[in-house]
Protein backbone atom coordinates (compact mmCIF):
# COMPACT_ATOMS: atom_id res chain seq x y z
CA UNK A 1 0.00 0.00 0.00
CA UNK A 2 1.03 3.16 -1.19
CA UNK A 3 0.38 6.16 1.58
CA UNK A 4 -0.05 9.43 -0.11
CA UNK A 5 0.58 12.56 2.40
CA UNK A 6 -1.59 15.53 1.28
CA UNK A 7 -3.56 13.09 -0.93
CA UNK A 8 -6.61 15.45 -1.21
CA UNK A 9 -4.79 18.25 -2.75
CA UNK A 10 -4.13 19.48 -6.34
CA UNK A 11 -0.79 17.16 -7.38
CA UNK A 12 -1.40 14.61 -4.76
CA UNK A 13 -5.15 13.29 -6.03
CA UNK A 14 -3.69 13.37 -9.52
CA UNK A 15 -1.18 10.93 -8.76
CA UNK A 16 -3.97 9.03 -6.55
CA UNK A 17 -6.06 8.15 -9.32
CA UNK A 18 -3.06 7.16 -11.91
CA UNK A 19 -1.90 4.83 -9.35
CA UNK A 20 -5.68 3.56 -8.96
CA UNK A 21 -5.55 2.88 -12.80
CA UNK A 22 -2.52 0.94 -12.45
CA UNK A 23 -3.84 -1.37 -9.37
CA UNK A 24 -1.98 0.04 -6.97
CA UNK A 25 -3.45 0.28 -3.65
CA UNK A 26 -3.37 3.68 -1.87
CA UNK A 27 -4.12 5.32 1.70
CA UNK A 28 -4.53 9.03 1.26
CA UNK A 29 -3.78 11.21 4.60
CA UNK A 30 -5.04 14.63 4.63
CA UNK A 31 -5.79 17.00 7.23
CA UNK A 32 -8.05 18.96 4.69
CA UNK A 33 -6.40 22.35 5.60
CA UNK A 34 -6.01 23.18 1.92
CA UNK A 35 -7.01 20.05 0.45
CA UNK A 36 -10.64 18.46 -0.88
CA UNK A 37 -12.09 15.59 0.71
CA UNK A 38 -14.34 15.37 -2.45
CA UNK A 39 -11.00 14.85 -4.45
CA UNK A 40 -10.42 11.42 -3.24
CA UNK A 41 -12.15 9.20 -5.11
CA UNK A 42 -9.61 6.16 -5.03
CA UNK A 43 -8.04 4.51 -2.35
CA UNK A 44 -9.02 4.76 1.31
CA UNK A 45 -8.74 8.18 3.14
CA UNK A 46 -7.35 8.96 6.46
CA UNK A 47 -8.22 12.67 8.25
CA UNK A 48 -5.42 13.45 10.39
CA UNK A 49 -2.50 16.30 10.45
CA UNK A 50 1.06 15.05 10.46
CA UNK A 51 2.11 17.13 13.73
CA UNK A 52 0.20 14.53 15.30
CA UNK A 53 2.86 11.67 15.79
CA UNK A 54 0.35 9.13 17.72
CA UNK A 55 -1.63 9.52 15.26
CA UNK A 56 1.04 9.08 12.21
CA UNK A 57 2.47 5.89 14.26
CA UNK A 58 -1.26 4.18 14.69
CA UNK A 59 -1.89 4.27 10.54
CA UNK A 60 1.62 2.95 10.18
CA UNK A 61 1.28 0.34 13.05
CA UNK A 62 -2.49 -0.45 10.86
CA UNK A 63 -1.95 -0.62 7.51
CA UNK A 64 1.29 -2.43 5.51
CA UNK A 65 2.96 0.49 3.50
CA UNK A 66 5.45 0.47 1.38
CA UNK A 67 6.12 3.48 0.38
CA UNK A 68 4.96 7.02 1.11
CA UNK A 69 4.66 10.02 -1.70
CA UNK A 70 4.92 13.35 0.36
CA UNK A 71 2.54 16.31 -0.81
CA UNK A 72 1.87 17.62 2.35
CA UNK A 73 3.79 21.31 1.99
CA UNK A 74 2.09 24.83 2.45
CA UNK A 75 3.10 26.46 -0.62
CA UNK A 76 2.17 30.67 -0.75
CA UNK A 77 5.52 31.96 -1.37
CA UNK A 78 4.00 35.62 0.21
CA UNK A 79 2.82 34.11 3.29
CA UNK A 80 6.39 32.03 3.70
CA UNK A 81 7.62 35.42 4.00
CA UNK A 82 5.47 36.96 6.87
CA UNK A 83 4.58 33.59 8.36
CA UNK A 84 7.45 31.63 8.29
CA UNK A 85 7.35 29.91 11.84
CA UNK A 86 4.19 28.64 9.95
CA UNK A 87 5.95 27.14 7.20
CA UNK A 88 9.14 26.02 9.25
CA UNK A 89 6.78 23.96 11.37
CA UNK A 90 4.61 22.09 8.77
CA UNK A 91 6.98 21.92 6.38
CA UNK A 92 10.23 20.65 8.15
CA UNK A 93 9.11 19.32 11.67
CA UNK A 94 5.89 17.88 10.46
CA UNK A 95 7.68 15.96 7.75
CA UNK A 96 10.65 15.17 10.28
CA UNK A 97 7.70 13.32 12.23
CA UNK A 98 6.93 11.63 8.95
CA UNK A 99 10.23 10.39 8.43
CA UNK A 100 11.31 9.29 11.57
CA UNK A 101 7.74 7.23 11.66
CA UNK A 102 8.62 5.81 8.81
CA UNK A 103 12.35 4.48 9.94
CA UNK A 104 10.26 3.29 13.02
CA UNK A 105 8.04 1.15 11.37
CA UNK A 106 10.62 -0.10 8.54
CA UNK A 107 9.49 2.16 5.51
CA UNK A 108 12.48 3.46 3.45
CA UNK A 109 11.12 4.53 0.18
CA UNK A 110 9.97 7.94 -0.04
CA UNK A 111 8.77 10.20 -2.73
CA UNK A 112 9.23 13.72 -1.90
CA UNK A 113 7.65 17.01 -3.90
CA UNK A 114 9.82 19.17 -3.99
CA UNK A 115 10.24 22.65 -6.31
CA UNK A 116 12.52 24.79 -8.17
CA UNK A 117 11.93 27.49 -5.86
CA UNK A 118 14.92 25.76 -4.31
CA UNK A 119 16.93 27.60 -7.06
CA UNK A 120 16.60 31.00 -6.50
CA UNK A 121 16.98 33.56 -9.25
CA UNK A 122 18.50 31.52 -11.86
CA UNK A 123 21.87 32.08 -12.97
CA UNK A 124 21.75 29.65 -16.17
CA UNK A 125 18.61 28.57 -18.60
CA UNK A 126 17.63 26.16 -18.55
CA UNK A 127 17.64 25.23 -14.76
CA UNK A 128 19.28 21.52 -14.31
CA UNK A 129 20.15 19.88 -10.96
CA UNK A 130 23.34 21.14 -10.96
CA UNK A 131 22.36 24.48 -10.89
CA UNK A 132 23.03 26.11 -7.14
CA UNK A 133 20.48 26.69 -5.10
CA UNK A 134 19.78 29.97 -2.90
CA UNK A 135 16.07 30.19 -2.34
CA UNK A 136 15.05 33.21 -1.96
CA UNK A 137 11.35 32.69 0.58
CA UNK A 138 10.83 30.91 3.35
CA UNK A 139 9.07 28.31 1.28
CA UNK A 140 11.96 27.61 -0.49
CA UNK A 141 14.13 27.57 2.13
CA UNK A 142 11.65 24.90 4.21
CA UNK A 143 11.69 22.41 0.70
CA UNK A 144 15.29 22.45 -0.02
CA UNK A 145 15.98 21.83 4.10
CA UNK A 146 13.75 18.53 3.27
CA UNK A 147 16.20 17.94 0.52
CA UNK A 148 19.24 18.09 2.68
CA UNK A 149 17.91 15.78 5.52
CA UNK A 150 16.60 13.24 3.09
CA UNK A 151 20.47 13.14 1.76
CA UNK A 152 21.14 12.82 5.34
CA UNK A 153 18.91 10.33 6.52
CA UNK A 154 19.84 8.14 3.24
CA UNK A 155 23.71 8.06 4.31
CA UNK A 156 22.72 7.20 8.10
CA UNK A 157 19.57 4.98 7.81
CA UNK A 158 19.34 3.32 4.32
CA UNK A 159 16.02 5.47 3.46
CA UNK A 160 15.88 5.58 -0.55
CA UNK A 161 13.97 8.62 -1.52
CA UNK A 162 13.45 10.59 -4.63
CA UNK A 163 13.13 14.54 -4.76
CA UNK A 164 11.28 15.64 -7.55
CA UNK A 165 11.87 19.54 -8.08
CA UNK A 166 8.94 20.74 -9.98
CA UNK A 167 7.90 23.70 -11.80
CA UNK A 168 4.36 25.00 -13.06
CA UNK A 169 2.05 22.36 -12.38
CA UNK A 170 -1.02 23.45 -14.44
CA UNK A 171 -3.92 21.49 -16.21
CA UNK A 172 -6.18 19.07 -14.75
CA UNK A 173 -7.44 15.69 -15.03
CA UNK A 174 -8.31 14.79 -18.95
CA UNK A 175 -11.58 13.31 -17.46
CA UNK A 176 -12.09 16.07 -15.37
CA UNK A 177 -13.35 14.09 -12.59
CA UNK A 178 -10.52 16.32 -10.40
CA UNK A 179 -8.85 19.59 -10.65
CA UNK A 180 -6.96 22.45 -9.66
CA UNK A 181 -8.99 24.18 -6.24
CA UNK A 182 -7.12 26.40 -4.79
CA UNK A 183 -8.29 28.97 -2.04
CA UNK A 184 -6.69 31.45 -2.33
CA UNK A 185 -5.60 30.97 -5.75
CA UNK A 186 -2.29 32.60 -6.83
CA UNK A 187 -1.51 30.35 -10.10
CA UNK A 188 -1.73 32.08 -13.47
CA UNK A 189 -3.58 29.74 -15.57
CA UNK A 190 -6.57 29.08 -12.99
CA UNK A 191 -6.75 33.25 -12.75
CA UNK A 192 -6.90 33.98 -16.04
CA UNK A 193 -9.51 30.89 -16.44
CA UNK A 194 -11.50 32.74 -13.58
CA UNK A 195 -11.67 35.98 -15.72
CA UNK A 196 -12.65 34.04 -18.63
CA UNK A 197 -15.53 32.63 -16.92
CA UNK A 198 -16.65 35.99 -15.21
CA UNK A 199 -15.20 35.31 -11.61
CA UNK A 200 -13.53 38.01 -11.89
CA UNK A 201 -12.91 41.37 -14.10
CA UNK A 202 -9.65 41.29 -15.64
CA UNK A 203 -6.14 39.48 -15.70
CA UNK A 204 -3.80 41.40 -14.01
CA UNK A 205 -0.21 41.36 -15.87
CA UNK A 206 2.49 42.08 -13.75
CA UNK A 207 5.67 43.68 -15.86
CA UNK A 208 5.52 44.09 -19.63
CA UNK A 209 9.16 45.37 -19.65
CA UNK A 210 11.01 42.16 -19.38
CA UNK A 211 13.82 41.24 -21.83
CA UNK A 212 11.77 37.97 -23.10
CA UNK A 213 10.13 37.70 -26.31
CA UNK A 214 6.94 40.00 -25.76
CA UNK A 215 8.54 41.54 -22.33
CA UNK A 216 6.09 39.54 -20.17
CA UNK A 217 7.62 37.08 -17.78
CA UNK A 218 7.75 33.25 -18.82
CA UNK A 219 7.33 29.94 -17.18
CA UNK A 220 7.52 26.22 -17.85
CA UNK A 221 4.44 24.67 -17.44
CA UNK A 222 3.85 21.43 -16.80
CA UNK A 223 0.83 19.11 -16.89
CA UNK A 224 0.07 17.33 -13.67
CA UNK A 225 -1.14 13.96 -15.10
CA UNK A 226 2.73 14.41 -16.63
CA UNK A 227 4.30 15.10 -12.91
CA UNK A 228 1.77 12.26 -11.56
CA UNK A 229 3.55 9.68 -14.41
CA UNK A 230 6.80 11.01 -13.24
CA UNK A 231 6.15 9.81 -9.56
CA UNK A 232 4.75 6.56 -10.53
CA UNK A 233 8.11 6.04 -12.72
CA UNK A 234 10.09 7.30 -9.56
CA UNK A 235 8.66 4.92 -7.17
CA UNK A 236 9.52 1.97 -10.04
CA UNK A 237 12.97 3.74 -9.67
CA UNK A 238 13.19 2.81 -5.85
CA UNK A 239 11.66 -0.32 -6.62
CA UNK A 240 14.10 -1.58 -8.74
CA UNK A 241 16.64 -0.91 -5.74
CA UNK A 242 18.16 2.42 -7.11
CA UNK A 243 19.97 4.68 -5.21
CA UNK A 244 18.98 8.05 -3.98
CA UNK A 245 17.54 10.60 -6.31
CA UNK A 246 17.02 14.20 -7.22
CA UNK A 247 14.97 15.24 -11.00
CA UNK A 248 13.55 18.06 -12.28
CA UNK A 249 10.44 18.15 -13.97
CA UNK A 250 9.85 20.43 -16.41
CA UNK A 251 8.98 20.82 -20.11
CA UNK A 252 11.88 22.43 -21.46
CA UNK A 253 10.49 25.49 -22.75
CA UNK A 254 8.70 28.43 -21.82
CA UNK A 255 5.75 30.33 -21.97
CA UNK A 256 4.89 34.12 -21.28
CA UNK A 257 2.00 35.54 -19.52
CA UNK A 258 0.95 36.79 -22.80
CA UNK A 259 0.72 33.49 -24.76
CA UNK A 260 -1.09 31.87 -21.81
CA UNK A 261 -3.62 34.76 -22.25
CA UNK A 262 -4.14 34.30 -26.04
CA UNK A 263 -3.84 30.99 -26.05
CA UNK A 264 -6.81 30.85 -22.58
CA UNK A 265 -8.83 33.30 -24.85
CA UNK A 266 -8.73 30.69 -28.32
CA UNK A 267 -9.74 27.97 -26.26
CA UNK A 268 -12.66 29.68 -23.78
CA UNK A 269 -13.59 31.94 -26.97
CA UNK A 270 -13.86 34.55 -24.45
CA UNK A 271 -12.38 38.02 -24.48
CA UNK A 272 -10.04 38.08 -21.69
CA UNK A 273 -9.73 41.92 -20.50
CA UNK A 274 -5.98 41.76 -19.38
CA UNK A 275 -4.35 44.73 -17.17
CA UNK A 276 -0.88 45.77 -17.38
CA UNK A 277 0.52 46.94 -14.01
CA UNK A 278 4.55 47.28 -12.49
CA UNK A 279 6.77 44.35 -11.87
CA UNK A 280 6.28 42.32 -8.83
CA UNK A 281 9.67 42.52 -6.74
CA UNK A 282 11.59 38.91 -7.02
CA UNK A 283 10.35 37.53 -9.95
CA UNK A 284 12.35 36.70 -12.71
CA UNK A 285 11.92 37.28 -15.98
CA UNK A 286 12.60 33.45 -17.20
CA UNK A 287 12.48 29.87 -15.09
CA UNK A 288 12.40 27.09 -17.29
CA UNK A 289 13.70 23.42 -16.35
CA UNK A 290 15.82 21.19 -17.87
CA UNK A 291 14.37 17.64 -17.30
CA UNK A 292 16.84 15.74 -19.86
CA UNK A 293 18.05 13.75 -16.34
CA UNK A 294 14.31 12.27 -15.71
CA UNK A 295 14.03 11.46 -19.57
CA UNK A 296 17.05 9.75 -19.43
CA UNK A 297 16.74 7.78 -15.88
CA UNK A 298 13.56 7.81 -15.32
CA UNK A 299 12.07 7.38 -18.63
CA UNK A 300 9.73 10.08 -18.32
CA UNK A 301 8.56 11.91 -21.08
CA UNK A 302 5.50 14.36 -20.66
CA UNK A 303 2.26 13.33 -22.48
CA UNK A 304 0.44 17.52 -22.82
CA UNK A 305 3.45 19.45 -22.94
CA UNK A 306 1.96 21.81 -25.24
CA UNK A 307 0.15 24.62 -23.78
CA UNK A 308 -3.27 24.02 -25.12
CA UNK A 309 -3.90 20.82 -24.08
CA UNK A 310 -2.75 22.19 -20.54
CA UNK A 311 -5.01 25.21 -20.72
CA UNK A 312 -7.94 22.90 -22.50
CA UNK A 313 -8.02 20.21 -19.86
CA UNK A 314 -8.21 23.49 -17.39
CA UNK A 315 -10.78 25.15 -18.69
CA UNK A 316 -12.73 21.98 -18.55
CA UNK A 317 -12.54 20.87 -15.13
CA UNK A 318 -12.75 25.14 -14.13
CA UNK A 319 -16.49 25.32 -15.69
CA UNK A 320 -17.26 21.72 -14.07
CA UNK A 321 -16.14 23.36 -11.15
CA UNK A 322 -17.85 26.89 -11.58
CA UNK A 323 -21.06 24.91 -12.37
CA UNK A 324 -20.93 23.23 -8.91
CA UNK A 325 -20.24 26.28 -6.79
CA UNK A 326 -23.10 28.00 -8.49
CA UNK A 327 -25.21 24.97 -7.73
CA UNK A 328 -24.67 25.46 -3.61
CA UNK A 329 -25.30 28.95 -4.00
Amino acid sequence: MILIVGGAGYIGSHINKELYKKGKKTLILDNLIYGHKESVKWGEFIEADLKDTEEIRSIFKNYKISAVMHFAAFAYVGESVSEPKKYYQNNVVNTLNLLDTMLKFGVKKFIFSSTCATYGNPIEIPITETHPQNPINPYGQSKLMIEKILHDYSNAYDLKYVALRYFNAAGADIDAEIGENHDPETHLIPLVLDAAIGKREDIKIFGDDYDTKDGTAVRDYIHVTDLADAHILALEYLNKGNESNIFNLGNGEGYSVLEVIECARAVTKKDIKAIKQARREGDPAILIGGAKKATDILGWKPRFADLESIISTAWNWHKKLHESLNDKI
